[in-house]
């Protein structure tokens, strides 16, 4: 028999030891031994004693030196301590039964070899013994580890009864695949495919969890395809899947802007593990079906989609129960600013456009030029170069007029509260056009953002608007 060497860590010996009191056998079981196996870093183990898991549990923490406080679910059987870094889960062996329309399993007490059967995948029914007679020894009823070798996705018993039972698994075996970079079984694929529509009764979250996972993948177009492919993407994400597919006229195409997606999506993968940014390159041309347009002499066009697809940014987040709050506007903003920098490229960059897009942009131009960056996926090589060394231009731009302006996330200094008292006027629309021009004024580089002089504009402009001045502040006033 295969032996595996556990981490040197006295957790594993003072499981052992107290399993060896209580009588019971334990093993650490499933994603630790996975990890453990392929290298991967993990600080959760999961324990399975045949006996009792919730009095491993408690044994445990009194042997340990820090006497762990134990979380004890009752419900589930369950118990969980903290020993240094790792987070350890006790759990008795048990089986289970499912019902059609539930995927929360009736639960009993079983054998080793139960556990393992209710196991989603070969990769995660593997356990290592921490019994005394055979410490170490792997155990592996449905050659875990030789799949892990073949780097295969596979089910322990019939997929169709695995994925019918617990359809979130179908999610998760394409997360594992896009994570470890691993293929699904033929026969596991083709029951993804069977009992696709049994996802409905999946709660979103539990959905988007997965998905969040794939998304942060080395490579998350592979999970993307593999949804695709399945039909699973149709069902949880059907704006996406619109986005697949070349429409031809009179010899005209465009391209696939499904595949462009994802593309784009990897490119950001390969600079960036912010998932924010990573929901940005997914976004970013969700409009495109909506604003498609042919016309007879520019051919494919698709005008407006980074406004309408900023628009539709915070229902699709409620759709996916995806946070409602600054990673949505986070994203929403990206949306709608990613075609600007492009538009730079292909003009001679102004001060004043650089200075709209830094205002606008504020401390997440760095994120956009990585979006923009990885929205460049041409076939065409020199294209792609050309377009990378105009995008150097525009950075070098960005950080000389920062240096000079300092305009990211800049305020006027001329606050509302100035306007109304310079001109005693109440809050109004006038109140807001005074400080549009002047917001104007500064971008278009006629004032610079500093008190005496925007001020003395401020007072001109209102001048001309017939405006009459009752107070006249100076700079020292202004913060009283």
């Amino acid at each position: 028999m295969d032996r595996i060497q556990l981490p040197a860590d006295p957790i594993f010996e003072v499981v052992a030891a107290a399993a060896a009191e209580l009588g019971v056998e334990a093993y650490v079981i499933g994603g630790f031994v996975r990890d453990l196996v392929l290298k991967r870093p993990s600080k959760d183990i999961d324990v399975v004693c045949v006996g009792d898991g919730i009095e491993l549990a408690e044994l445990v923490s009194q042997k340990l030196k820090h006497k762990p406080k134990v979380s004890v679910f009752k419900h589930f059987g369950t118990a969980m301590l903290r020993a240094g870094d790792w987070e350890v889960e006790f759990v008795g062996a048990r089986k289970e039964s499912y019902r059609e329309h539930s995927r929360k399993p009736e639960v009993e007490t079983g054998t080793l070899e139960d556990d393992l059967k209710r196991r989603d995948f070969t990769i995660n029914a593997l356990g290592i013994s921490l019994n005394r007679h055979n410490y170490g020894e792997l155990v592996d009823r449905f050659n875990g580890l030789g799949d892990m070798k073949k780097k295969i996705i596979r089910t322990p018993l019939d997929p169709d009864i695995t994925f019918s039972d617990d359809p979130l698994r179908m999610m998760r075996a394409i997360r594992f695949a896009s994570q470890l970079g691993f293929d699904i079984a033929p026969e596991t694929f083709d029951a993804i495919i069977d009992n696709k529509d049994r996802i409905r009764i999946v709660s979103q979250e539990r959905i988007t969890d997965e998905l969040n996972k794939i998304v942060l993948s080395p490579a998350p177009s592979y999970g993307f395809k593999l949804l695709f492919a399945s039909g699973l993407l149709h069902l949880i994400f059907p704006k996406m899947v619109e986005l697949h597919g070349v429409e031809s006229i009179k010899g005209n195409s465009h391209k696939d802007n499904f595949y462009h997606t994802l593309q784009v999506l990897d490119n950001v993968a390969q600079v960036s593990d912010d998932l924010w940014l990573r929901w940005s390159a997914i976004l970013h041309d969700i409009a495109k079906p909506d604003t498609k347009r042919y016309h007879e002499k520019v051919g494919w066009t698709f005008h407006g989609h980074e406004e309408k697809g900023a628009r539709m940014v915070p229902k699709l987040f409620k759709d996916l129960k995806l946070p409602l709050n600054e990673h949505m506007k986070f994203v929403q903003k990206l949306v709608r600013l990613h075609l600007r920098p492009i538009a730079l490229v292909k003009e001679t960059v102004t001060d004043s456009a650089i200075r709209r897009l830094l205002f606008e942009a504020g401390d997440d131009i760095d994120a956009l030029m990585k979006l923009c960056r990885a929205d460049i996926t041409s076939k065409n090589d020199s294209k792609v170069k050309r377009y990378l060394q105009n995008f150097d231009k525009v950075e070098r731009r960005l950080v000389e007029v920062e240096e000079s302006d300092k305009l990211r996330n800049f305020q006027p200094v001329i606050t509302g509260e100035i306007i109304m008292e310079t001109f005693g006027l109440k809050p109004s629309k006038t109140v807001g056009e005074l400080k549009e021009v002047l917001t104007e004024a500064i971008l278009e580089g006629k004032v610079k953002n500093e008190f005496n002089e925007a001020y003395t504009y401020l007072l001109k402009v209102g001048e001309e608007k017939g405006l009459e001045v009752v107070k006249t502040l100076s700079e020292t006033e202004k913060g009283e």
